[in-house]
């Protein structure tokens, strides 16, 4: 089947309910493999895959040269976001969405993209330093230049969301969400983006790959992998949350898919939320994208519910000094 086609925003432009994240194809280690990351984005693009999402600060920078390589020849099937705000070396480690460092990073994103316009350019973390207003205002004028057509926030906070879309249609906002992290909907984020009419662009939605089975214990992820560090995934948090994977396995099996596969149907019954789930090879992928094709039903939706009610998940999603860079 083709991927289903939503609007991003009210009044805006339509493209595939499911996306694909790419920060890990720039992971290093052995599954750091270019030639199947391309292939996968290919591959996507093929299956009705538009938004292809990566940013600055992924792999400092290669990410965003390996997207630029693999949709060089395609460009025009492509809704690309990327993002800018997170800072890292050179003496520099946190948040910054100054309008130097603003101008500085798109100029530098459209180079390793290669691009003259880039879709949906997101603030990556929220600086407390700067008042929203300044930076969003800034963001228009690329708008007004021509260099993005749309603006996104990333874990920004009802407040912050409505000021900030006072000063400018903001067509997305990302957070972390999925059936193991739905803050969103405790939190006003989601309520009060649908109320705007932008849409909610959900990163993580496998649970960092905990839902599809990927790992089990922290052994099973590569050394320097940011998920050891992960409160959720250590200790017994680690041992409770797998109790909750495997009741998510089970409730899939009796659906007849993956429990990855069941997790994507969970948020794509909502038009407003697009999955970005991320992975490196076809075979995920297309995985991942057969979910467009399951529907739950009420029974599923009370079932899962059950099994996995609101802050059954043990442990924070990031370490301490991370969830400090949240906009809360």
């Amino acid at each position: 089947m083709a991927l289903p086609r939503h609007q991003l925003s009210l009044g805006g432009p339509l493209i595939g309910h499911i996306g694909l994240g790419c920060m890990r194809m720039s992971d290093k280690g052995p599954q750091g493999d270019e030639t199947e990351a391309i292939r996968t984005i290919h591959r996507a693009l093929e299956l009705g895959v538009t938004m292809i999402d990566t940013a600055n600060v992924y792999g400092d920078g290669h990410n965003e040269e390996l997207v630029g390589r693999a949709i060089a020849d395609r460009r025009n099937n492509v809704f690309l976001a990327t993002k800018f705000g997170i800072v890292r070396g050179e003496g520099r480690h946190g948040v910054d969405g100054s309008v130097a460092n603003l101008r500085q990073a798109i100029e530098a994103s459209l180079r390793r993209l290669n691009v003259e316009t880039i879709d949906l350019y997101y603030l990556h973390r929220v600086d407390p330093k700067v008042p929203i207003e300044e930076t969003v205002g800034a963001m228009a004028q690329l708008v007004q230049a021509g260099k993005v057509r749309h603006l996104g926030l990333s874990e920004a906070s009802p407040k912050t969301i409505r000021r900030a879309y006072h000063v400018h249609p903001i067509a997305a906002v990302q957070s972390e969400y999925s059936l193991f992290t739905r803050d969103v909907e405790q939190n006003g984020v989601l309520d009060t983006v649908q109320e705007l009419g932008m849409a909610l662009v959900a990163y993580s939605p496998l649970g960092r790959g905990f839902i599809a089975g990927r790992f089990r214990t922290g052994d099973d992820l590569p050394e320097g992998d940011s998920r050891r560090t992960t409160p959720r995934f250590s200790g017994d948090n680690l041992a409770k949350n797998q109790q909750l994977a495997d009741t998510v396995k089970m409730l899939a099996q009796r659906k007849g898919c993956t429990p990855g596969q069941l997790a994507l149907a969970w948020l794509l019954r909502n038009v407003d939320v697009f999955p970005i789930p991320g992975t490196r090879t076809v075979a995920h992928l297309e995985e991942n994208v057969a979910a467009a094709g399951i529907r739950l039903t009420g029974d599923d939706l009370t079932a899962i519910d059950a099994a996995l009610p609101m802050g059954a998940v043990a442990g924070m999603r990031y370490p301490e000094s991370q969830m400090a860079l949240l906009d809360r």
